[in-house]
């Protein structure tokens, strides 16, 4: 499929906060840490599910760090083992890998997560997370912001990603100039 038609499929969809997302985070952590055992640093829950309060698209988003040894190739076929996709990410940091589960044929399934695998280090989705737990009117004005694109780009993800790159960056910078 094109993009054109997979934004078609999967459109921006945003919905009110969910305090259930918590429990598909907690959930695929512990089926994630089975199946990736020694090769798993940390696990974080990132993304706009991870915030209480404000909209988000009902993707669970996951980064995962994992050890600088790990064999590649037996990680993404752990992961393809266990429902994901696997979608390589050659401008996303090393090891450049995505994986997805939740798509079908007729649209987003109940549970969707977004997985994404990097070496161990500072990421900027972690600073971004945290400063908006801890303020408030700033993880608000981020909802409305949402809102307002999913409008705008509803079948453009593309689009909606570049269009709120400004603010993350803004804040994520402003996160990192307090520690």
């Amino acid at each position: 499929m094109t993009n054109e038609e997979l934004w078609q499929l999967f459109p921006i969809e945003i919905s009110e906060h969910k305090k259930y997302w918590k429990d598909y985070y907690k959930e695929e952590r512990s089926t994630l840490k089975k199946i990736l055992g020694k090769d798993l640093l940390q696990i974080h829950h990132i993304g706009s599910t991870a915030i209480p309060n404000i909209p988000a698209k009902p993707t669970i988003d996951i980064l995962i760090e994992i050890k600088d040894e790990t064999d590649i190739e037996r990680f993404i076929q752990k992961m393809q083992s266990a429902g994901y996709i696997y979608s390589p990410q050659p401008k996303n940091p090393a090891p450049h890998m995505m994986f997805m589960k939740g798509y079908t044929q007729q649209g987003f399934a109940e549970k969707v997560f977004h997985v994404h695998i990097r070496y161990s280090g500072n990421w900027d989705e972690i600073y971004f997370r945290d400063y908006l737990l801890s303020h408030p009117q700033t993880a608000k004005e981020y909802g409305e912001l949402k809102l307002k694109l999913a409008k705008q780009f509803r079948h453009n993800r593309d689009g909606y990603t570049a269009a709120k790159t400004g603010f993350i960056t803004k804040i994520t910078n402003l996160a990192k100039s307090r520690i």
